[in-house]
């Protein structure tokens, strides 16, 4: 068999694969995969960088299928190539239980690098995971040891160029020139609804090249070697991201659906699955069939990949006897470790008293562990000197310059998010990203997917009630925790000093299995003395009794977050000369506490006690889990207004004057 043969039999193959893996499923997309079948073999065959039996290989290239609706032929390469995943995963795709879901999942299959589904998040996180390798490069190379050394590829679709993330993210890595960041765009120029022109008539190419991307376009996506060359001359230009525009067909092979929206998302049906292997003269009339010549050549992946590790290890091997330090920073970087005594610069850090915003704390915070957790690098969308997010001490990262720590996101609130996505999974880093509360909801589709795929992301979100003032309803969060907190897998952490905004940053540092979303407050607050009040330790633990009256049991029981917890206190103590017991609990975090024994749950809020006030400057959906149908809240069911903060408080009644009012009322049964 001619190589040229091989070829053309290896890339039907994976067309096959994916129309009967569809077709088994009756259910899935089999018009991308036949037709970008072509430029995915030619980029897995002679480009990817990978080794089959080691998924997590450090210096693999990254590989993402931004167009995730074609996961059936990701799938098929990675069953060809070696991977862990046999054929009766394909065989059973989309179905309870398998590891071949509708869209790729991170975690669940072996060789998928990112969750990825809606469209334009692969793309942000391909941004992402190069803006990584670069920085880790930068950190950890040395003449004649490339330790970090390798190229991130994405195969992007129509519909993730017209999501506003990826438009957002395209044009910070041109921004920043990520050259090892290569782009293949499957032009096929038709979405659900028919062809892109009824909706998308932009010039993409040069879109690309205002951003500062290199750009090649016009390739016939079945030409493979005009792909090569394209991937060859995208590789070699290390100053900018490259964008190779690929023009595909849509279901190619299929002689009624190929170049139509109908092929997009449905299977084919038997009878049109019949005449496209007339039509591509395949001759195998079994399903899930593969030439043993197709499985014998793809499957050297696997030697191959084994050589270029072995490579890699005996550079590794070398690094660590020329450069120990920097070998043992690399792997605990790697491993995302943290290092013994890592928050010792915390001890003490408020003990001067004085009052202080939580984001001014968090910053505090931040720049007191920054030595000792040299992995943590991150930045706002515009926001750093409100945010006050900048390590102080470190440079920072931006065209050409990726010695420092300090990100510039812009004001790409979306894009930081699924950027730091990247980051996350790459591997090497912890990313962090910062913006207003109210503007978490410019990035939530990002930091669902932290969540989806368990990824240590810190969200920093500042100005976190109606008492910011001024700026308005348009800037003050309402509903805004009550939604982050109804997010599976978010811990949100909502300190109300600055002792407990320590405790918050060590939460969400020693957290690795999941995002930690930190809601702080523009204005300053008392440090509570802990002298005569729980330790700040307690909250993490999510809820803890902050104050008790002496000598009883609590008659009515407060909970409060935040700044809220202050106002709480001063009612909480004039409820106490007045008679009534009270207690005081501070609930920084649903989650954490959620996590707690039923004992220590039960302790800190008795069933037996059912005279129970929240307070918290938000929304109150949500907080009868807590208070239960016989307590009652004090929160908002409106926007707030344009005033100073203090005013706004007083009048939306987040007074101590309130809350006694209504504790009394409980306790008096009315």
């Amino acid at each position: 068999m001619t190589d040229s043969a091989l070829d053309q039999l290896c890339i039907n193959t994976l067309r096959f694969l994916a129309i009967d893996s569809v077709q088994n499923a009756r259910s899935g997309h089999p018009g991308a995969p036949m037709g970008a079948a072509p430029m995915a073999y030619v980029l897995w065959d002679r480009f990817l960088k990978h080794n089959p039996t080691d998924p997590k290989w450090p210096d693999r290239d990254r590989f993402v299928l931004s167009a995730g609706h074609a996961s059936a032929m990701l799938y098929s390469l990675l069953h060809l190539t070696g991977y862990d995943l046999p054929i009766e995963e394909l065989k059973q795709f989309r179905q309870w239980g398998s590891r071949t879901p509708g869209h790729p999942e991170y975690g669940l299959t072996p060789g998928v690098e990112v969750t990825t589904g809606p469209l334009g998040q692969g793309l942000a996180n391909a941004v992402g995971m190069a803006l990584a390798e670069r920085w880790l490069a930068t950190r950890f190379n040395r003449p004649g040891h490339d330790i970090i050394d390798h190229y991130t590829y994405a195969i992007v679709s129509d519909g993730d160029l017209q999501e506003g993330v990826a438009a957002e993210a395209a044009s910070l890595a041109g921004t920043l020139g990520l050259g090892k960041l290569i782009l293949i765009y499957d032009d096929n120029q038709i979405s659900i609804e028919g062809d892109t022109d009824i909706a998308f008539l932009e010039d993409v190419p040069r879109r690309f090249t205002a951003y500062g991307w290199q750009v090649t376009e016009s390739i016939d996506g079945n030409d493979i070697d005009a792909v090569a060359s394209a991937i060859d001359d995208a590789r070699a230009d290390t100053s900018r991201p490259s964008l190779v525009v690929c023009r595909t067909v849509i279901g190619y092979g299929s002689p009624n659906k190929a170049g139509t929206g109908g092929v997009h998302g449905a299977p084919l049906g038997d009878d049109e699955v019949a005449l496209t292997r007339e039509q591509l003269h395949w001759p195998y009339p079994e399903s899930f069939t593969v030439p043993g010549e197709v499985r014998e050549y793809l499957t050297k992946a696997v030697e191959r990949g084994r050589g270029q590790q072995s490579d890699w290890d005996n550079t590794l091997s070398s690094y660590r006897e020329n450069f120990p330090s920097e070998a043992l920073r690399l792997q605990d970087a790697l491993n995302g470790a943290l290092a013994p005594g890592w928050s010792s610069g915390l001890s003490g850090l408020f003990d001067d008293g004085r009052a202080i915003s939580t984001r001014e704390a968090s910053g505090k915070v931040m720049n007191a562990i920054s030595d000792a957790v040299p992995n943590l690098i991150g930045g706002s969308a515009d926001l750093a000197p409100s945010t006050l997010t900048i390590l102080n001490s470190e440079g920072h990262i931006g065209p050409g310059n990726f010695d420092g720590r300090n990100l510039h996101f812009g004001v790409r609130e979306h894009a930081m998010g699924a950027v730091a996505n990247g980051i996350a999974v790459h591997g090497g880093a912890i990313p962090y990203a910062s913006t207003f509360l109210i503007f978490s909801d410019y990035l939530r589709p990002a930091l669902r997917l932290s969540a989806l795929m368990e990824q240590r992301v810190i969200y920093v979100f500042t100005h976190d009630s109606i008492a910011l003032g001024e700026d308005g309803p348009t800037h003050q969060p309402v509903e805004h925790l009550m939604s982050l907190r109804a997010m599976p897998g978010l811990v949100v952490i909502r300190p109300a000093d600055a002792t407990e905004t320590a405790v918050a940053w060590q939460a969400a540092l020693e957290r690795t299995e999941g995002p930690t979303a930190l809601a702080l407050s523009r204005q300053n607050l008392p440090v509570l003395d802990r002298e005569t009040l729980a330790p700040a330790h307690d909250a993490s633990r999510g809820g803890y009794t902050l104050w008790e009256s002496e000598g009883s049991d609590p008659q009515v029981i407060i909970i409060a977050t935040g700044a809220e917890v202050h106002t709480a206190l001063e009612a909480a103590r004039t409820l106490d000369s007045e008679g009534i017991a009270t207690r005081l609990v501070s609930m920084p975090s649903w989650e954490l506490f959620d996590e707690q024994p039923k004992e220590y749950r039960d302790a800190v809020l008795p069933p037996s006690n059912r005279t129970r006030l929240s307070v918290e400057a938000g929304a109150t959906n949500g907080w009868a889990r807590y208070v239960g149908l016989d307590g009652a809240s004090i929160g908002m069911s409106t926007f707030g207004a344009s005033a100073p903060g203090g005013v706004l408080l007083e009048q939306f009644g987040f007074t101590a004057a309130r809350v006694v009012e209504e504790a009394r009322n409980l306790v008096n049964g009315g």
